[in-house]
């Protein structure tokens, strides 16, 4: 999966580990959830940590939920939860690694 780069042109704020944002562990960084999308810091500037396209997770019979256990993460118009270092999305009847 490709990770889109696409700078976060004003952002003020310093995310890190007491600022009130979820913080996810998204491969070699951390993400931090804020506004509904996430954050990555990236050569002295924040980026948008999207995903560059659609990636089904397959084979995921865990059902994500609001007593599943796993840190959920609002990311645009639905939820994200992270689960085994990555986050899943329900989409279509299946989930997506986001």
């Amino acid at each position: 999966m490709t990770t889109l780069h696409q700078e976060h042109p004003v952002h003020e704020h310093t995310h890190g580990p007491s600022c009130g944002h979820p913080a996810v562990r998204h491969g070699d960084h951390v993400d931090y959830a804020h506004d509904g999308h996430l954050h990555a810091e990236h050569d002295g500037h924040w980026d948008e940590c999207e995903p560059g396209g659609h990636v089904t997770h397959a084979e995921h019979a865990h059902r994500h939920g609001a007593d599943c256990g796993h840190q959920a993460v609002p990311h645009g118009d639905h939820v994200d939860y992270v689960h085994d270092g990555h986050r899943h999305a329900e989409h279509d009847g299946h989930w997506d690694d986001h």
